[in-house]
């Protein structure tokens, strides 16, 4: 990376720091872990042996799938939807709708399971969120959701276990 670019993002990492009231089209969230929720920390090696490579490659190195390419986006069942990395129960069904974007999208999450960051690979900044057990990517959160939340948490369908009732 030239150090002109690295200076770009840093500055404006900054400036989105420094305005805590502008949203910039992305949704602030300040989540914490449930409490008792023992992290799980595997080797490299170790994750590779537990996930398929799509799988790896969405919740290790933060990847995405192809939209429309998950059977889970248009799941309509009754049931649980958990990390594919842990097992953690991240969303229910009744959390579920169709955004119509190609991913599962679900307008709440179970709380204490979620955890945020920002996400400056496309420049402009986005809130990515991954598993609070593994620490697994699953999507980013947008806030042009359904009521009651407004939020459309967008989710990789690969980074989850659908569990039906």
């Amino acid at each position: 990376m030239k150090r002109r670019h690295f200076l770009g993002l840093a500055g404006l990492t900054g400036v989105v720091g420094a305005l805590p009231g502008l949203s910039f089209g992305f949704p602030r969230l300040d989540l914490e872990a449930a409490p008792g929720l023992e992290k799980l920390e595997l080797s490299e090696a170790e994750w590779r042996e537990r996930l398929s490579d799509e799988a790896f490659e969405v919740l290790r190195e933060h990847g995405t799938e192809p939209a429309f390419s998950s059977p889970l986006d248009d799941e309509s069942r009754e049931g649980e939807y958990r990390c594919a990395g842990c097992d953690l129960l991240l969303f229910t069904s009744d959390m579920k709708y169709d955004s119509g974007t190609g991913w599962p999208s679900f307008f709440e999450h179970v709380e204490g399971h979620l955890l945020t960051e920002l996400d400056f690979k496309m420049l402009w900044p986005r809130t990515e969120y991954h598993c609070a057990r593994c620490h697994g990517h699953q999507g980013h959160v947008f806030e042009d959701g359904p009521d009651p939340t407004g939020l459309r948490w967008c989710n990789n369908g690969v980074a989850l276990r659908f569990v039906p009732a």
